[in-house]
C-alpha cells in the first residue's frame, strides 16, 4: 500500500468513527431522559387534581378548627385575621372601637374621621405624605398607613358620631376604644 492509501484509509476509519460514537452517545442520552422510568414516573392528571384536592381539603380542616371570638362585652373583639394576607379588605370600625394592626399591616382610611392610636410616643408612617403621625393626630382620607409594629392603630374620631371605612391589608383586631 502506497503513503496516500494508508492516509486516506485512516482518515477514513476516524472520521467513521467520530460518526458512530456520536450516534451512540445521542442514543445513550435520549434513554435516559425518556419519562416513564421508576425515577421519572408519568402521572395522569386526573391523580395530580385528586391530589390537589385532597392535601386543600386537609388544610381546610385544619383552618376550621379556628379560635373562638371573645364574648367579652368590655373587648369586642374579631377573629384575628392572617398576616400573611395579600388582599385588600374592606373593614367598618363603629364609635367607640378602634383598628389594631398587627405589625407591617396596610390601612388606608375610605371614609369617616380618624385619628392613629399607639401605646407608646411612636407614630405610624403616613407612606403617601412621607410623614410621622403622632398618636392622637388625624389620618387623611385615602392615605396610605404601614404600621411597623403591633399595637398601633385608628380608632373613628371622638368628636364624630359614624365609624370608619378602612381597606386593610394584614392582621389586625377590633378592640374597644379606651
Amino acid at each position: 500500500m502506497n503513503k496516500l492509501t494508508k492516509v486516506i484509509l485512516s482518515t477514513t476509519l476516524i472520521a467513521g468513527g467520530i460518526v458512530v460514537g456520536s450516534i451512540l452517545g445521542v442514543n445513550a442520552f435520549a434513554a435516559d431522559t425518556t419519562p416513564g422510568t421508576s425515577s421519572d414516573p408519568l402521572v395522569t392528571k386526573s391523580y395530580v387534581d385528586q391530589q390537589v384536592k385532597a392535601l386543600i381539603q386537609a388544610e381546610l380542616k385544619k383552618g376550621s378548627t379556628g379560635n373562638d371570638a371573645s364574648k367579652d362585652k368590655d373587648n369586642v373583639k374579631q377573629p384575628e385575621t392572617d398576616a400573611s394576607s395579600t388582599e385588600l379588605k374592606v373593614v367598618t370600625v363603629k364609635s367607640g372601637q378602634k383598628l389594631v394592626a398587627k405589625a407591617g399591616t396596610e390601612v388606608i382610611v375610605r371614609n369617616g374621621k380618624a385619628v392613629i392610636t399607639s401605646p407608646d410616643e411612636n407614630g405610624v408612617p403616613d407612606v403617601t405624605s412621607g410623614t410621622d403621625i403622632k398618636s392622637g393626630q388625624a389620618v387623611a382620607t385615602n392615605h396610605l398607613l404601614l404600621f411597623p409594629r403591633d399595637g398601633r392603630g385608628v380608632m373613628p374620631d371622638p368628636q364624630q358620631e359614624n365609624g370608619l371605612i378602612v381597606m386593610v391589608r394584614g392582621g389586625y383586631t377590633i378592640q374597644k376604644a379606651e
